[in-house]
């Protein structure tokens, strides 16, 4: 079956897979909603994390060995900045930093935060849809026992170091699905829901935050398809096996399969956790094994294959 495919995404991981069936479908075959939760203001700047993740994941110019950020990326700004005496927690690349300036430049002329990531997209020579979640500022906050605090200065200021009892996702109710996402959703030719490697608390539940997502996806006619972010039974890298822990979990896949429940049709795992496919299965999923870690380009297509091949979409 042909037909176009709608993946949800947050940042390193997802924007991997994001990259991989951007690779192995036709341009105009893809849409990627991307996680905005993570969005702040910095220095002036409207950083957005996941999106440039995937953006530079998809173009080729991610730096794939300190795993986010550009490839060949330089740090002099930076350095200016902190000798002026300027916040220096969250680091931005002087290359990075080209794309902060363009997008608040744009956002502060009028345009649109979709209206933006399409042209950034475009600039990369990127051949599918790249859209934030929404257009309305959404803003994931946990909760420590300092109380609240938003996600940047906890996962990046902090090194994730305190305890999360909670989480929220302030601005939501209220924040609409951007209009191409919408869009993607109901399209007639949609043919798969693809939910990225991605953190499922603090990736993938600000995008079911977003008003109408949820009711969407539970009446949708196609499949829905998650693909774990645990390898071995850990998440390689970011807080959520922390998270797990924190909330009393084993964080194995049946608790990933759990926190989505219904939304999901079929959840593909790596093959390191084949212990895990049959209690899946129990439950009503329909399981694949694969190999989901993503060194490379390769790597990202052959993965981007199989999610495919598992819903009957073809390249």
């Amino acid at each position: 079956m042909s037909g176009h495919v709608l993946a949800l995404s947050g940042g390193v991981g997802g924007a991997k897979l994001a990259a991989g069936l951007g690779a192995v479908l036709a341009p105009g075959r893809l849409t990627v909603a991307v996680n905005t939760g993570d969005d702040f203001e910095h220095l002036g700047l409207t950083i957005c994390p996941d999106i440039d993740s995937v953006l530079y994941t998809m173009s080729g110019r991610n730096d794939r060995q300190r795993g986010w950020g550009l490839a060949d990326e330089t740090w002099r700004t930076m350095e200016q900045l902190r000798s002026l005496g300027e916040e220096d927690w969250f680091n931005l690349g002087d290359r990075d930093m080209a794309t902060h300036i363009a997008r608040s430049w744009r956002l502060r002329q009028g345009a649109s935060l979709s209206d933006v990531t399409a042209h950034l997209a475009r600039a990369m020579g990127i051949g599918h849809a790249v859209f934030p979640m929404s257009d309305d500022p959404v803003r994931t906050q946990v909760c420590t026992p300092g109380g609240w605090t938003d996600f940047q200065r906890w996962f990046v200021g902090e090194q994730c170091g305190p305890a999360v009892t909670a989480v929220r996702f302030a601005g939501t109710p209220g924040a609409a699905m951007a209009q191409g996402f919408a869009e993607a959703l109901a399209r007639p030719d949609l043919a798969a829901i693809v939910i990225c490697p991605s953190n499922p608390y603090l990736s993938v539940d600000p995008v079911l935050a977003v008003d109408g997502v949820r009711a969407a996806l539970g009446l949708r006619q196609v499949p829905c398809i998650a693909v774990s972010p645990l390898i071995g039974g850990r998440a390689l890298k970011g807080p959520l096996s922390k998270l797990f822990s924190e909330r009393g979990l084993a964080g194995t896949n049946l608790d990933i399969a759990a926190h989505y429940g219904a939304l999901i049709d079929h959840i593909v795992i790596d093959r390191t956790d084949a212990k895990d496919a049959d209690a899946l299965r129990t439950g009503g999923l329909a399981v694949t094994l694969s190999e989901t870690l993503m060194k490379s380009a390769e790597d990202q297509a052959r993965l981007a294959r199989a999610v495919l091949a598992a819903v009957g979409v073809e390249c």
